[in-house]
């Protein structure tokens, strides 16, 4: 038997808010239609009435599941290098330990109302966690290898990795730009194009990336000696990291960057000059978190680019939730309407996953999950707004 759900609004997010909407939906979850409240088909109707906002399940399409045993372990404003310091040293834990962590972490997911994660991974330990998940997982298996005569040898590691996952969901990735030689860089991109999959890349998230890239110099040089890493060859470039690169990938490479916090004007304007498949990714509580700052929004607006929401990880967020990261962006600017930013945290994360035929919106033959904000005032959240999740 379907079921009628209503709302003071329903945002399809394929269309316009639909007030007091009614959604109707199967057993199995699959969206029948939407319709106004005066639709002559729901005459006779048992519709269940909620206070608040229908949407559909939330698209997380940055995380690291495999993190989530060192929630509260790092203080906060650390910066990116010294956080990325304590992280190699603190992440050691026991199978169980990080197995229970991730399993709870997932648990957390679910219940804040997403249905659908994009998680980076650095070893194979999350794939039964994620096999058993009501969530579905797309991993991103992270490689890293500054030096260049690694390049083969890192990416043979990381398909052993992979190949541990559900390969018709898994990606080969580079972990960052100051993480990842030019070669290794290439070599991803050809395996890229070859699975026919999309890559997910940390980008710009300390201003000391730039400093690396343009004038070698800044912490990471501090950091590379730390780890016993020889960078000689590696030459300034006299320009930003994303814009040194991006031109190792094929612009047709469906590409995440992640984070972006200090993605300069320059740099969005030289993604749009060339055309690239680039989905900009914000996770704005983890950059509060370890930095501090958060990206220039209304830059990346500016140009139309799809933007989706992440949560990081619990190292560096004090929950996995997209209802908290779209609340920090509309406290932080407010002049953004929910309408636009419902697609971040839905729509825009489903298509890069390349699972939209699914997920991200409420259209008639989609399962996208429902999910009710409650404590809103209009279309607009509140601090008291919470997701509750319908199915």
């Amino acid at each position: 038997m379907n079921t009628f759900f209503s709302a003071d609004y329903v945002l399809p997010v394929i269309g316009e808010a639909v007030k007091n909407g009614v959604v109707e939906i199967t057993e199995n979850g699959v969206i029948c239609n939407i319709y106004a409240p005066d639709d002559s088909i729901l005459a006779g109707k048992t519709i269940k009435r909620h206070n608040g906002i229908i949407v559909p399940g939330f698209v997380n399409a940055h995380c690291h599941l495999e993190l989530s045993h060192m929630a509260g372990v790092i203080p906060k404003l650390t910066g990116l290098v010294p956080f990325l310091q304590q992280v190699i040293s603190l992440r050691a834990a026991t199978k169980h330990q990080v197995q229970k962590a991730m399993k709870a972490a997932d648990k957390q997911l679910y219940e804040h109302g997403i249905v659908a994660v994009g998680d980076h991974a650095n070893t194979a330990i999350s794939a039964t966690i994620k096999a058993d998940s009501k969530i579905h997982y797309h991993t991103f298996v992270e490689v890293l290898g500054f030096e260049t005569e690694q390049a083969h040898q890192k990416l043979a590691e990381a398909k052993d990795i992979a190949n541990q996952f559900d390969k018709r969901a898994t990606s080969i990735t580079a972990h960052a730009p100051y993480s990842v030689s030019k070669e290794l860089f290439k070599l991803l991109d050809d395996e890229a194009a070859k699975l026919k999959m999309p890559l997910s890349i940390h980008n710009q998230e300390s201003e000391d990336e730039n400093r690396l890239f343009r004038y070698k110099s800044g912490q990471f040089l501090d950091f590379y000696q730390a780890l016993g890493r020889e960078i000689t060859d590696f030459k300034a470039q006299a320009r930003n990291s994303l814009q040194t690169f991006m031109p190792y990938l094929s612009r047709q490479t469906p590409t995440l960057l992640v984070h972006n916090t200090y993605t300069s004007a320059k740099d969005i304007f030289f993604i749009e000059r060339q055309g690239r498949n680039v989905t900009w990714c914000f996770c704005p509580n983890a950059n509060l978190y370890i930095e501090g700052t958060l990206p220039k929004v209304g830059n990346f607006t500016h140009y139309q680019h799809k933007i989706a929401l992440g949560t990081d990880s619990l190292a560096s967020n004090d929950r996995l939730c997209i209802l908290s990261e779209l609340k920090t962006i509309h406290q932080h600017f407010p002049d953004l309407s929910l309408l636009e930013t419902i697609k971040w945290a839905t729509i825009n994360g489903a298509e890069f996953l390349g699972i939209a035929a699914y997920y991200g919106s409420l259209e008639r033959g989609k399962t996208p999950g429902l999910n009710l904000l409650k404590h809103t005032n209009g279309l607009t959240l509140t601090p008291d707004t919470e997701v509750v999740r319908l199915i």
